[in-house]
């Protein structure tokens, strides 16, 4: 946690949420902004006047960072840390760091338009432009004059356009946290595929068979297309010859699939 770039910027950031309504964060990718900054702000005592709301705009985010988030600061989900999506709701009295769906956060709207259960409202990787994200906006613009002094608001992402959404909230400051990559080599394939879910299942196993030991993170378009190739990389995992790397845990991820098996794809 510590060595995450954004956990240098804490008192930049603290500082400027202190003395603005509404701040946009842009942390590129490996910066922590999902992770970290509801945490700065809970140790500097955002917590005392309401809960701090962070939305994901997907499930499997929402429940996978909210886990996260409650292993570092030690405590169960559901305590101090938990998260609310669509039929399921894992906040108790204790919780004062929610995680939770673009969708939820625009329900609780509906029967409690000022939000007043929140004393921050972060909404995270904005750039989605969702339907949702770009309602809760224009709520949010709107709930800053009706709560000026007891509610601060944050707009996070790491490709937003922050000078657009600086001058919707009034010119407000824009911070930018660099982020923290990985060396990413990317090879190309010489002709387009017939069926990608094969050229897909073609690559792992090549990979799988002659890389060395590690993980293969494919990314397809959909449930159908992702359950397709889990049955399929199952098959021909098993009919791998003895001695060339059989063993392969092969786990779909996607937004359906029930909260436990979610976290057994995010464990950490």
């Amino acid at each position: 946690m510590g060595d995450l770039p954004i956990v240098r910027f804490e008192e930049k950031i603290v500082e400027t949420v202190k003395e603005n309504p509404v701040v946009v964060v842009i942390g590129e990718t490996g910066s922590g902004k999902s992770t970290q900054l509801p945490q700065i702000l809970y140790r500097r005592g955002y917590a005392k006047s309401g809960i701090i709301a962070v939305t994901q705009p997907r499930r499997v985010a929402a429940v996978s960072v909210s886990r996260r988030v409650a292993q570092e600061q030690n405590v169960r989900i559901g305590e101090e840390v938990g998260y609310a999506i669509r039929f399921e709701d894992r906040t108790s009295e204790k919780t004062r760091i929610k995680y939770l769906t673009d969708g939820v956060l625009l329900r609780e709207s509906l029967f409690n338009p000022e939000l007043n259960q929140y004393s921050v409202i972060i909404l995270d990787e904005a750039h989605e432009r969702s339907l949702n994200t770009d309602i809760l906006l224009g709520l949010m613009k709107r709930l800053i004059k009706w709560r000026h002094s007891n509610l601060k608001v944050l707009i996070t992402s790491a490709t937003l356009d922050g000078g657009k959404v600086s001058r919707f909230f009034s010119d407000c400051p824009v911070l930018t946290v660099p982020g923290e990559l990985f060396p990413v080599e990317i090879v190309h394939i010489s002709e387009p595929p017939k069926s990608y879910v094969e050229a897909s299942l073609k690559k792992a196993i090549d990979i799988h068979v002659r890389e060395p030991e590690g993980d293969i993170l494919i990314f397809m378009t959909g449930q159908d297309d992702i359950e397709k190739l889990v049955l399929k990389l199952e098959e021909r995992v098993q009919s791998l010859e003895e001695g060339s790397c059989m063993d392969a845990l092969i786990l779909p991820l996607h937004g359906s699939l029930p909260p436990e098996m979610q976290a057994s794809c995010c464990p950490s």
